[in-house]
C-alpha cells in the first residue's frame, strides 16, 4: 500500500522540530517539510539537514523575501494596517504567503495533508487553517500541537532532548520567537507574567533606547503611489529597503512594541515585537498622505485601515472583503508620491521635512501672512450653515421643554 504523504510547515524551532519526528513515529507516511524564507536569520541552509535527520523524506527550502515585501507587506504598508493602533502585522502577513506556498508544494507533491505547527490557542492556526482552506478546499489538514501528549514547552525540550534533535531554545529562556523582515515576535517565558518589563534578552534586533546612539540620524525616504522605492536618493528593491531600515533603526532603538492584544480565539496575549523598518514606514508613509489626501478620503482610510488590519489579524487575507478594500486603497495611493525625511534619536522619529508635487499643502491658503488668499468673509456662512442643524435642535428642545413644564406646572 502506498505511504500517505504529509507536508509539513518547517521553521526548525522547537514546535516544528519535535512535531517531524512526532509525525514520522505516529504516523506511517512521507514527510516533507516546507520552509519559506522570508528575512529570518536562523541559518536556513541547515535546515535541510536538520528536517532530514528528524524524520523527513525531503525538504523545501524557498526563498521568499522579495515576494513576502512587495506582493504582501507593501498592501499593509499602503494600507497602514496596524493591529489595535500598535502592531504592524509582520507575523500575520507572512502566514497567507506560507500558507499558499504549502499548498502549491503538496499540490506538486501529490500530498494528502498539511500538518502545520500552531497550538490549540495561537493565531497562526486560524491564518494557516483558513488560507488553506480558501486555496485547496478538499485538503486535510493536521494540527499536531493540539492533539500530542505534552503539555508544556518543558515538555517538548525533553522529547527534543532524548532524542537528539538540536534546539536553540532552553529551558532558562524558554521564548517563543517569529522572525521576518517586517518584524519580530517574541512570547512565552518571562513575557507571560504582565508585571514583568521585558528582559533585554527579549530583544533580537533593536538597542535599547537608552543605550542607542548619542548622536541622531537623519534618513530620507522616497515613495511613488504608496510604496517606498528609495533612500537618500538611491534605489533598492523591498527587501533591501526594509533590511537597511532594520539596520538603522535597530541601532536607534526604534521599533519595540510591549502590548496587550486580543487574540483572535478570544483571549489576550502579551507579546514583544520588533519592527523598526516597519515603524519608521509607516511613520513616513502617513505623513505623506496627511500632505496628499482630500481631508474626506483621508478620515473614511483610517476606517477602511482599521478594518483591513483586523482581518489581516484574523486570516482572512484571501477573503473577497479583503480584495475589495485593498483596491479602495489602492485608489487612494495614486497620489501618494513624495519624500519625507525622519530624525531617528533613541527611540523616537521626528519628521524633518516633507515633500510631494502632489501636496494639497498651498502657503498661499495657509499662511497668516502678507500673502494670504484664503477669504476670511466666507468662514462667516460656512459656520452658519454648519451649526444650523444643532442651533435649530436646540431651539427646538428647549422651546418643547418650556411648554412641558408649562403644562406640568399647570397641573
Amino acid at each position: 500500500m502506498k505511504k500517505k504523504k504529509i507536508v509539513v510547515a518547517y521553521s526548525g524551532g522547537l514546535d516544528t522540530s519535535v512535531m517531524v519526528k512526532w509525525l514520522s513515529e505516529k504516523y506511517d507516511s512521507e514527510i516533507i517539510t516546507v520552509t519559506g524564507n522570508l528575512g529570518q536569520k536562523k541559518d536556513v541552509e541547515n535546515l535541510e539537514e536538520k528536517a532530514l535527520k528528524t524524520g523527513a523524506s525531503k525538504a523545501y527550502i524557498i526563498d521568499l523575501q522579495n515576494e513576502f515585501i512587495e506582493d504582501y507587506v507593501w498592501k499593509a504598508l499602503k494600507a497602514e494596517a496596524l493591529y489595535e493602533g500598535d502592531y504592524p502585522l509582520a507575523t500575520s502577513i507572512g502566514r497567507p504567503l506560507l500558507a499558499k506556498l504549502m499548498v502549491e508544494i503538496a499540490q506538486k507533491e501529490n500530498a494528502d495533508m498539511i500538518a502545520h505547527g500552531c497550538t490549540g490557542k495561537g493565531n497562526d492556526q486560524v491564518r494557516f487553517e483558513v488560507g488553506i482552506k480558501t486555496l485547496a478546499p478538499d485538503m486535510e489538514i493536521i494540527a499536531p500541537l493540539r492533539t500530542w501528549e505534552f503539555k508544556t514547552r518543558e515538555e517538548e525540550i525533553d522529547y527534543a532532548l532524548l532524542h537528539n534533535i538540536p534546539i536553540s531554545i532552553t529551558k532558562q529562556k524558554p521564548y517563543s520567537i517569529d522572525e521576518n523582515l517586517w518584524g519580530i515576535a517574541v512570547e512565552c517565558g518571562e513575557l507571560e507574567d504582565t508585571m514583568n518589563a521585558p528582559p533585554e534578552d527579549a530583544f533580537q534586533i533593536t538597542k535599547s533606547p537608552m543605550k542607542a546612539k548619542d548622536k541622531p540620524q537623519e534618513v530620507t525616504i522616497s515613495f511613488k503611489e504608496g510604496i517606498p522605492v528609495a533612500i537618500e536618493g538611491q534605489n533598492y528593491s523591498g527587501a533591501e529597503l526594509v533590511s537597511y531600515l532594520n539596520a538603522i533603526g535597530g541601532e536607534h532603538g526604534i521599533g519595540r512594541i510591549d502590548m496587550i492584544e486580543n487574540r483572535v480565539v478570544g483571549i489576550k496575549s502579551r507579546e514583544i515585537y520588533e519592527a523598526p523598518a516597519a515603524t519608521i514606514l509607516i511613520k513616513a508613509h502617513h505623513e505623506l498622505e496627511k500632505l496628499t489626501l482630500d481631508k474626506d478620503t483621508f478620515r473614511y482610510k483610517q476606517n477602511v485601515s482599521h478594518q483591513i488590519s483586523n482581518m489581516i489579524y484574523d486570516g482572512l487575507w484571501f477573503s473577497p472583503l479583503f480584495n475589495s478594500l485593498m483596491a479602495f486603497v489602492d485608489s487612494t495611493q495614486q497620489n501618494v508620491t513624495g519624500e519625507i525625511k525622519l530624525q531617528l534619536y533613541k527611540g523616537n522619529i521626528t519628521v524633518m521635512s516633507r515633500t510631494s508635487p502632489f501636496s494639497l499643502y498651498t502657503l498661499e491658503l495657509a499662511t497668516y501672512g502678507a500673502g494670504d488668499t484664503f477669504n476670511h468673509q466666507d468662514s462667516v456662512g460656512f459656520i452658519n450653515l454648519i451649526g444650523l442643524p444643532y442651533k435649530t435642535m436646540t431651539k427646538v428642545l428647549n422651546k418643547n421643554k418650556m411648554v412641558l413644564n408649562e403644562h406640568v406646572v399647570g397641573k
